[in-house]
Formats: C-alpha cells, structure tokens, sequence
C-alpha cells in the first residue's frame, strides 16, 4: 500500500496552503523525516517531511496549486517496497552492460571471421546491428528526396523569432503569488482602508547602546552563548513605552478599546519568501539575554522555514528594523488588529549639535505609524520621545524610571 503524504494542520484559522516547492522528484528515495516539498501558508512557510522513508512515486499536487488542510499530494513506497524496486532498478545497468558487452564483441568476432583479403561472399555487412534496422526500414518506406541531410553540416538548433516589430529582450515572466505574500497584500490593503494611520518620526542618538555593547559584548557572549545586539535594546525601549501610553498597545473590537495589560512584541524577520513576524511572548518580563535568543532563533527558523503558525498569532505590538537593509527612513505600515508599529532605520553618522557645539554622532531615525481612531498625536509623540530617551540613557531600562 502507497504511504500517503497529507498537508497536516498549521493553525485554527488556516484551511488552505499553497504547494511551494517539491525538493524531491518521483522516483528519487527519501529517508523517514527528510523535507519533501515547501508548503506556504498565509502566515509562513515550513517543509512537508515524509512519513518514513521510502521512494516518492507519485506527486498528486504541482508546484504553485492550492490545496486544502488535508489533501493527500503525494504517495510513497514504503522502504521495503523501495529496496526491492531498488533492487530491480539496480540490477537493470548490469544487464544493459552485457548487451552492450555483446554488441562490442560481435564485429570483432566476425571480424576475426573474415580476416582482411577473404572474399566476402557471406551476407551483406549490416554496420550497427539491430539499432539502425528500424532506420533502414523507414529510410525504404519514406522518399529520400524528403529526408534531412543528417551527414553534412551539424543542424541548427530550433529557436523563436520574436514577432516582427519587436525588440528582442522584452519578455515576461508570469510568476503566482505565495499565499505568504497574497494574505500580506490583502491584509495590508485592508489596514490603509479601514485604520486612520498616521507616523511621526524622531532620531536617537545611538552612541550610549554601542558604548555598553562595546564594553560588554565578549562577557555577555560568553555567559549567554548569544551576542548583545540592537533589537532587545528596542524590545526592552517599547515596552517601557507601551506601560506608559497603553493605547499603542490596544486594539479596536466592534465598538470597544480593548486594552492589554501584557506585552506581546512582534519582531518582523525579512525571508526570500516574504515577511513574517513571529511573536516574543511576555517580553516585558524577559531580561536581554533571552530576548536576544529568541531573536536569534526566530531569525534562523524564519529563513529555514521552520516557525510555526503559533508562534506569529497574537502580537500586541510590532517592531521592523528596514536599517538591516539599509533603509535610512520609511513609514510602516501597521498590521491590524494592532494600533502601533515602531520603524528602525540604518544608523549613519551625522552633524548634530550638543550643547551649542556640533559634533559627528551615530544617528538612527525612528517611526512611529499609530492608529488615530484611539490613538492622538500627543500619544503618539510622547510614545517616541520616551523610546528615545530609553535608548540615549539605557541605564533607565534598569532601574525603571
């Protein structure tokens, strides 16, 4: 009996995912637990691993179809049947060899039949044996004067001319759009129809978080097995903004403010297939070295398409850092049901004046988008100014004040 391989589960609101990409071919043998195919769904990607091991021997489903949770999209041989098929395919080349051993000996034997100078008065020669008696019975059957001329100058190979009055090199190229990226579309209209969205921007002087990861960063690495980087600094400047304006970290249901007296950040994670953002739970009561982990670990998992549907439900707020990429200003978008997502942005360095004199600091402009349903501009301001102050003064993050 062929083993099934069915799209398990991925989350309670997810019914339909998208065949991605097969990693496997029919016939080729797959071990127990090895990815097969690349699975999109509206909120990630992760890989469909087999069963068992075996030989996949039929994909029902084609790369860009969309099936529901469920669907049978490939069957495999369960291994023993693989072995034995194996074994049949493996002995097949040993038995192509001998016939093709038999075509090479059988001119030297008739060679040594008819040494050079005897009379041939045997059977006409036939060159190639049994291979060319087809052609020589098609060439009888078909006109020659019809026939290519295969024994002159090497053909041409086949190609398009492109229609006439077009430029050569303006072709297109229709690809389908993951679900990843078709549900991050659709949402993301949704949010500039039905949000008041607004952004405000700032810019923090980054010198005292360098200075600190600079002095600290090989004996936190070493206690931590994880690098002090920029996005706990953040992480920890948010949440102390959000205890102090919680309508950032609200949302609108029907005709209520729902207010959360926890702190769910998003962290988005740029991948080859989209963007997802997987959610730091309770980060307001992690301390920087297991905020770091966790950012790591979603990074890693993110790219290898790894997270799990849970693990990118229920952020209360969002933080995107475009300066990984270069971006130096940019205004976010928010992700509803949320009423906030805070923009990080390159650091450059810049002409600022400090105490009536100017000097050269490491500047990074910060965004703000906020919903302005139930969220004002003071709010919002003051939001950013005191995620400014926390990350001039980071010895405020520790004593809370």
């Amino acid at each position: 009996m062929p083993i099934e391989l069915k799209i398990p589960p991925v989350g309670e609101s997810i019914t339909e995912v998208q065949i991605g990409e097969w990693l496997k071919s029919e016939g080729e043998a797959v071990k127990q637990d090895e990815p097969v195919a690349v699975i999109d769904s509206e909120k990630t990607t992760f890989e469909l691993p087999a069963p068992q091991s075996g030989r996949l021997t039929k994909i029902l489903h084609q790369t860009g179809e969309t099936v529901t949770v469920g669907t049978v999209v490939a069957h495999l041989e369960p291994v023993d049947g693989a072995a034995s098929s194996g074994g049949d395919e493996a002995s097949a080349p040993s038995e192509v060899a001998k016939t093709k051993s038999k075509q090479v000996e059988a001119p030297a034997n008739k060679a040594a039949e008819n040494p050079p100078g005897a009379a041939q008065e045997t059977k006409p020669e036939t060159a190639s044996e049994s291979k060319e008696a087809p052609a020589s019975a098609a060439a009888k059957e078909t006109p020659t004067e019809i026939l290519p001329d295969t024994t002159s100058a090497p053909q041409k190979p086949v190609t398009s001319s492109p229609p006439v009055g077009e430029a050569a090199g303006r072709d297109e190229e229709v690809v389908p759009m993951t679900m990843l990226r078709r549900t991050a579309a659709r949402r993301l209209v949704e949010a500039q129809q039905t949000m008041a969205m607004l952004t405000t921007f700032n810019e923090a002087d980054m010198s005292s978080v360098q200075a600190l990861r600079n002095e600290y960063q090989e004996a936190f690495e070493k206690r931590y097995q994880v690098k002090l980087g920029l996005m706990s600094f953040f992480i920890k400047a948010a949440v102390d903004a959000l205890k102090q304006f919680p309508q950032l970290n609200a949302e609108v249901r029907n005709q209520d403010i729902v207010y959360r007296n926890y702190f769910d950040i998003g962290v988005a994670v740029g991948t080859e297939r989209g963007l997802v953002v997987p959610v730091l739970r309770d980060a307001g009561r992690r301390n920087f070295a297991d905020l770091e982990r966790a950012v790591s670990d979603f990074g890693r998992r993110a790219k290898e398409g790894h997270l799990k549907p849970n693990e990118l439900d229920g952020r209360t707020f969002t933080i995107t850092n475009g300066g990984v990429f270069g971006s130096l200003l940019s205004t976010p978008i928010i992700n509803p049901p949320q009423t906030g997502i805070l923009g990080l942005h390159a650091i450059q360095d810049r002409p600022i004046a400090v105490k009536g004199q100017v000097v050269v600091r490491p500047m990074m402009y910060l965004a703000l988008t906020y919903d302005h349903r139930i969220v004002d501009g003071r709010e919002a301001v003051l939001f950013l100014k005191r995620v400014k102050l926390a990350i001039e003064t980071p010895a405020r993050l520790l004593i809370e004040v």
